[in-house]
């Protein structure tokens, strides 16, 4: 990782040169910190963030940089990216000491679109989701509805931008000009079924995505309704398509528009990019601070400072899959990637200072609360539930949650026991799909205490063994005889109900109980001894279910 700060032009260079980059002159140590990205546009009116780093898309020759760099200069820009090989470049070099703006060359091969996603995802590191101040031929960068109502003006057309599933990203103005389908489309943010089956079966899509050029799409036949035809053209990022840019259109465009259609395809896809870059930059970083934040380490009064989660009681919520070991691994990992971003937004709207981060199988939400932890516990197994109704049974999802931190350092408290929650959930210990560790927590002990026990190769001894050893050899039913015994408290009529024999047959099988485990079951230390053992053995959460008497009215323990 590079030494120099996140947004910085050292930086920059560090991680994108020489492979996509070249310093051709200027110091990139001078440069302040980059305040954003810009693309130059010379027919547009500019407004690039202070400290920017601005492709000169198109810029060529001495005297064209020259005097680009001298207008960059008073708006007080960082650097200026050219095309590369640079013609002259020592030419250039009095005019980068002149105006203190670092001269860059761009890899011959290398696309724009493709320095800019990566320029973005670069200066993202130091900051939660900022959007700045960047643009991207004079549009603000990642507004695709400011840029959808640009091309409308261009084309003197209303304008949808879709992505390649068809779901209406941004459109602009004037959709009252179009056809009840565009309305439709607008009011669902998804081109209506029928509208995409007569594209489809007419090649559309298969003409708009093999071509760089404007597709022209006659008015379809929906019967009595009034339809337009339409435009369209793809956006692409060299080979792949991003998605569309449609037009309702009453009249054939000119060739001039044609021409600035297919300028403005580029342009979407820059934005689209960027959006794109933008989002998986701010999701990385947000499952970092996240990660920090529950170590509940030195970083995690930074991490939450970045969270904007400073300075309050938090606690966690960890959400996890019930998975089985048949289940498709990676249609797992999609369903816990779709349940984290849906709790994500469920807690948005009920706690928008909430975080969420998906880390390894389980999700996890920092949850700003009241500092009483009743209450707090109250309220987060309240959202928690009203979370799951929503998802429905099917997803097999359950939430543990933690106990209130108070500070930074208890979060890591936090987590842990909302993981030693969720794993009771998970162990079905309990019917219940969201609990706090409070509700749970003897349960957690018990799954502890199983652990250490396996660690340390403990088997069962004393009265358990001989009864477990006698099981084995005579076909014997005397543990689950003692299990039922103990869980009815001793009531005969309860326990024997309960593994569907008469009462008589288990009166004479609880005696057989405590010859055969020589236990005395009137002494309470002895039942809870082994109570305890059954617990930690296993045959209280995975026995054989009471089978009942054989046939002829006995089983083996009569015998």
């Amino acid at each position: 990782m590079s030494p120099c700060p996140a947004r910085s032009l050292s930086r920059v260079l560090d991680d994108l040169g020489p492979t996509l980059l070249e310093l051709v002159h200027g110091d990139p140590g001078a440069a302040a910190e980059i305040g954003g990205v810009g693309i130059h546009d010379p027919h547009d009116e500019q407004h690039h963030p202070e400290h920017a780093v601005v492709l000169g898309v198109g810029v060529t020759g001495t005297d064209h940089t020259a005097g680009l760099l001298r207008l960059l200069a008073a708006d007080g820009a960082a650097a200026l990216v050219v095309r590369g090989p640079v013609d002259d470049a020592d030419a250039l070099g009095p005019v980068v000491a002149e105006t203190g703006v670092a001269l860059l060359a761009l890899t011959r091969g290398a696309s724009w679109a493709q320095l800019a996603a990566m320029l973005r995802t670069l200066l993202a590191e130091g900051d939660v989701g900022g959007q700045g101040g960047q643009t991207l031929g004079g549009v603000p960068s990642g507004d695709l509805f400011a840029l959808a109502n640009a091309i409308a003006t261009l084309l003197d057309a209303p304008v949808t931008i879709e992505d390649r599933r068809h779901r209406i990203l941004a459109f602009s103005g004037r959709q009252d000009e179009a056809d009840p389908a565009r309305v439709a489309s607008i009011l669902a943010r998804q081109v209506p079924e029928r509208y995409l089956r007569i594209q489809e079966e007419e090649g559309v899509f298969e003409e708009l995505y093999r071509t760089g050029r404007v597709v022209r799409i006659p008015a379809p036949d929906l019967g009595d309704e009034v339809t337009l035809p339409r435009v369209a053209i793809a956006v692409r990022a060299g080979e792949e398509v991003l998605g569309s840019v449609w037009a309702a259109v009453r009249r054939p465009l000119t060739p001039e528009r044609e021409h600035a259609f297919r300028d403005a395809a580029k342009l979407v896809a820059l934005h689209m990019l960027r959006l794109r870059a933008g989002a998986d930059a701010e999701y990385r970083l947000r499952t970092d601070l996240v990660a920090t934040a529950l170590e509940g380490g030195t970083g995690a009064v930074e991490a939450l400072g970045r969270l904007g989660l400073a300075g309050e009681p938090l606690l966690v919520m960890a959400l996890g899959l019930d998975a089985r070991q048949d289940d498709d691994h990676a249609q797992l990992a999609a369903g816990r990637q779709r349940l984290a971003s849906a709790l994500a937004v469920h807690l948005s709207a009920v706690q928008p200072r909430s975080a969420v981060a998906l880390l390894g199988d389980v999700a996890y939400a920092l949850f700003p609360t009241a500092r009483d932890s009743a209450d707090a516990r109250e309220r987060a197994v309240q959202v928690a539930s009203d979370f799951l109704r929503r998802t429905g049974e099917q997803a097999g999802a359950r939430i543990g949650i933690g106990s209130v931190a108070e500070e930074p350092a208890g979060l890591a408290r936090s987590r842990a026991n909302a993981d030693r929650a969720l794993r009771v959930l998970l162990s079905h210990r309990t019917s219940r799909r969201v609990a706090a560790i409070a509700e749970v927590h003897i349960d957690a002990l018990l799954l502890e205490m199983r652990d250490l026990a396996a660690a340390h190769r403990d088997e069962p001894a004393g009265p358990l063994a001989r009864l477990m050893a006698y099981d084995a050899r005579h076909n014997a039913r005397l543990v689950e005889t003692l299990r039922a015994w103990l869980d009815a408290f001793g009531d005969v009529n309860a326990a024997a109900a309960s593994v569907f024999v008469h009462p008589n047959t288990f009166r004479y099988r609880i005696r057989r109980v405590a010859e055969v485990g020589e236990i005395d079951l009137a002494d309470p230390a002895a039942r809870f001894a082994a109570m305890l053992q059954l617990r930690l053995t296993g045959p209280y959460d995975g026995g054989d279910p009471g089978r009942g008497d054989r046939a002829d009215g006995t089983d083996a323990a009569d015998r």
